[in-house]
């Protein structure tokens, strides 16, 4: 069993940068793989980045390469996203999830969630 929540959204202009922050509890929490995902108003969940259980490998969506990157301290039981030169269209509220299956970007691949937390960007 993971438990996962999340910290760190909030207002920001577009150019800004937000970092989230996902603590989980759980002693198996170091054998997950971790992703993010977000979902806007009116919009399905989408996947965002994804960081393998040692922090080695990430993978990440399109639309935030190179603007966020995903890291992970396996000692403090968490797992970041740094969101970098944000535009309105990222704002939506952001979730982390864990899963077993290693590269998941699909919702149903993941077992655990966290209640999200809201990023607002303006512009």
């Amino acid at each position: 069993q993971v438990q996962l929540v999340e910290s760190g959204g909030g207002l920001v202009q577009a150019g800004g940068s937000l970092r989230l922050s996902c603590a989980a509890s759980g002693r198996t929490f170091s054998s997950y793989h971790m992703g993010w995902f977000r979902q806007a108003p009116g919009k399905e969940r989408e996947f965002v980045t994804t960081i393998s259980w040692s922090g080695g490998s990430t993978y990440y969506a399109d639309s935030v390469k190179a603007r966020f990157f995903t890291s992970r301290d396996n000692t403090k039981g968490k797992v970041y996203l740094q969101m970098n030169s944000l535009k309105p269209e990222d704002t939506a509220v952001y979730y982390c999830a864990a899963t077993r299956r290693p590269y998941a970007a699909e919702p149903d691949d993941y077992e655990y969630w966290g209640q999200g937390t809201q990023v607002t960007v303006s512009s």
